[in-house]
């Protein structure tokens, strides 16, 4: 029995790749395709299995993997794959959000924070990050010389996925 083909959930009955840019695409597509172990075109248990074996993680359960594939609405092809991201990341917030956010730590709008500032409230205040989650943020955004965080650039990142050129 040929597997059932997905159905889309997307709202406004709009197109999947209507969501992405052109390069977002190609990248979710060679994500795709790294997963897809197999290389039949689906990512099912087993492809998850061996990625995750690929990536180090050798002894992760088969109830782990059952609910991954439980996520999607049928066989995991592309267009799945691709609708199944553009609904988790229909949850970020706008970069607009984001970036009133941080500007509640700049009232004078320089477009930048003191790092050591950041990093004080991030570990002091609400849900605190650790001292390896800065880390973490500062690998990936390291402060410039004077030891100010370009927020905005930051805040471009997380919601595009790339830096601005």
């Amino acid at each position: 029995m040929a597997p059932k083909k997905a159905k889309k959930k997307i709202e406004g009955g709009s197109n999947v790749f209507s969501m992405f840019e052109q390069t977002q695409i190609q990248e979710f597509k060679e994500a795709f395709t790294i997963m897809d172990q197999n290389r039949d075109g689906f990512i099912d248990k087993a492809d998850l299995r061996d990625t995750f074996a690929a990536l180090g993680r050798l002894n992760v359960k088969n109830e782990e993997l059952e609910d991954m594939v439980k996520e999607a609405p049928g066989p995991i092809n592309f267009t799945v794959f691709l609708t199944m991201f553009g609904e988790k990341l229909k949850g970020t917030d706008p970069e607009e959000t984001i970036l009133n956010a941080f500007k509640i730590f700049d009232p004078e709008g320089k477009g930048h924070i003191k790092a050591d500032y950041i990093k004080e409230m991030l570990m002091t205040q609400a849900d605190r990050f650790s001292q390896e989650e800065i880390n973490q943020m500062f690998a990936a955004f390291p402060p410039d010389v004077s030891g100010n965080l370009d927020y905005k650039n930051l805040c471009y990142v997380i919601t595009h996925g790339e830096e601005k050129d």
